[in-house]
């Protein structure tokens, strides 16, 4: 792993030298930009501390050159022999005030994040140095207008923004000091993980949303909860558990013995489609998960539990600046907030599919050419790429893709496969192990008093060739059938809902982008005889 480099170099002159050609080949594109700012610009509206035992030193006699007060709390000396730094509140009738000067500030945090890269190897040790980058940003951009390091200051905001990007990848695919037992699957340890997490955040959700990739990327838990308000449903929490691969064999492991009983939902949505049930062909994903370390333990009687914290307070604390201005107008950002909305971001820059991992140039492999001050050349702001899908699920563990799916341009990429020749239909049969678990689905949700709801989502036109429209219709009546016999609900989206086949819905031939996931959505929350938690 490529690392941040630092020097003995003086911190104010020499302390990016090492930094700055990491970030060279990374690519930015403006709504991740506007999203930091935003980001950046809510933290430094907060107010907060730094415990005194944080300071080890007076404000260094270099910084009195350049005085700038910060007017949202009080920075005071308690005795001039303590070398510490205590912290009035904003409304303390002190009226001894030390002035910062936040470009100092913004230095000495940029050379802590620095140093901690050198060692940082997992998500907790990644978590803090970008905990310091944003301090760095936060005071970088209190420097202000009439400043004479502002145009300067300016350059630097970009230029941590792009380090603090580097360090929330990195913390995003480190591993983690408590990191659960994998089960051989990427998105089932990172959707456990997630779910995990959601329980003990705001406990087990009204709804839970199972099955493959196509659940994964085709139902929009948040739309799906405002469409619901709508009706006059209350706010429901609805969680997103779609796996890569999923067949109904892995819904029955995920439900049956994956969850425990405390973390299970009131209403269980299955979406998926024929794909799922087909016993024909060989189960990669259930065989993967089924010889796995996480499967051995699970047996034997250790579920998997993220640690339990001692407290859920934060031991420490920052003070960050009272911003003086944005350095740029107002951008045009891809959401709106108002009072009781919800922030929607537009993940426009996300991609399904050829993600492109991080290129950095280390230090030495720079040109011999560089002046000693080539550390202050800004580079220009460039994409930064999303490693994984992983990294793009959501915190209600939805994937949403924005691209939308142009059958001719998609197939000069991706040769055509017909239904006859795709190993998903390969030896067709719905009866087997997949129906096998469907009913033992049906049976556990019966038994714990949760309706299931099981929605066959749609599959692009161009996808339905004669063979896989064939499998459709054979399933639709092999499911309907069933549906009736064992009382749950069955919704054929596919079939019976052809406006949802428009490829403006896709992003390839069978998963829904997320126009099309908020259509689904729309279409669930208006289909009658689902019994929607109250």
């Amino acid at each position: 792993m490529t690392k941040i480099h630092s020097t003995d170099a003086t911190p104010e002159y020499r302390w990016q030298e090492n930094i700055e050609n990491k970030f060279n080949s990374s690519k930015w594109n403006s709504n991740l930009l506007q999203r930091f700012t935003v980001t950046i610009t809510l933290l430094t509206l907060t107010v907060g501390c730094i415990p005194t035992q944080q300071f080890q030193s007076k404000i260094s006699p270099s910084l009195e050159k350049n005085h700038i007060s910060i007017n949202n709390c009080d920075l005071t000396s308690t005795k001039e022999n303590n070398p510490q730094i205590s912290l009035v509140s904003q409304n303390s009738n002190s009226t001894q005030c030390a002035s910062i000067d936040p470009f100092s500030q913004a230095v000495r945090f940029a050379t802590k994040a620095a140093n901690l890269a050198q060692s940082a190897r997992t998500k907790q040790q990644w978590d803090k140095v970008a905990q310091e980058w944003v301090q760095a940003v936060a005071w970088m951009q209190a420097v202000p207008p009439e400043n004479p390091r502002r145009a300067f200051a300016e350059k630097k905001v970009t230029e941590y923004m792009r380090n603090l990007a580097y360090s929330q990848q990195q913390a995003a695919s480190a591993p983690s000091e408590f990191n659960p037992v994998s089960f051989n699957s990427d998105i089932l340890d990172t959707q456990l993980e997630l779910y995990l997490s959601y329980v003990a955040t705001v406990g087990a959700p009204d709804v839970l949303i199972v099955g493959s990739s196509r659940a994964l990327y085709g139902v929009a838990p948040q739309q799906l909860q405002e469409y619901l308000i709508a009706k006059g449903y209350p706010r429901l929490n609805i969680f997103n558990f779609g796996i890569n691969g999923a067949t109904a064999q892995v819904v029955d492991f995920q439900l049956r013995q994956l969850l425990s009983y405390d973390q299970l939902p009131k209403l269980i949505i299955w979406a998926d489609g024929v794909r799922a049930f087909n016993s024909g062909r060989v189960d990669r994903t259930y065989n993967s998960i089924f010889a796995s370390e996480g499967k051995r333990l699970l047996l034997s009687g250790i579920r998997p539990q993220l640690p339990k914290a001692k407290s859920n307070l934060a031991s420490t604390c920052y003070q960050f600046p009272k911003p003086l201005n944005v350095f740029s107008p107002t951008p045009n950002f891809p959401w709106e907030i108002s009072v009781g909305e919800t922030i929607e971001i537009n993940y426009s820059a996300i991609k399904p599919t050829n993600y492109t991992k991080y290129s950095y140039k280390p230090l030495w492999q720079t040109s011999s050419n560089s002046t000693p001050y080539s550390q202050y050349s800004t580079q220009p702001v460039q994409t930064v790429a999303i490693a994984n899908a992983a990294d793009a699920i959501d915190a209600n563990g939805f994937l949403s893709v924005d691209e939308q799916f142009n059958p001719s341009y998609y197939y000069r990429r991706k040769p055509y496969v017909a239904g006859l020749y795709d190993g998903d239909y390969a030896g067709f049969y719905l009866g087997g192990t997949q129906a096998t678990a469907l009913n033992s689905v049906v049976n556990f949700t019966k038994s714990r008093s949760i309706p299931l709801v099981f929605v066959n989502l749609p599959l692009s036109d161009s996808y339905l060739d004669s063979v896989r429209w064939s499998a459709e219709e054979e399933f639709h009546g092999w499911m309907q059938r069933r549906a009736q016999e064992h009382g749950f609900k069955f919704l054929n989206f596919n079939l019976y809902q052809p406006q949802l086949a428009k490829n403006k819905y896709f992003f390839d031939p069978s998963h829904l982008n997320r126009y099309g996931a908020g259509a689904v959505a729309r279409y669930l929350a208006a289909s009658a005889g689902i019994s929607w938690p109250r």
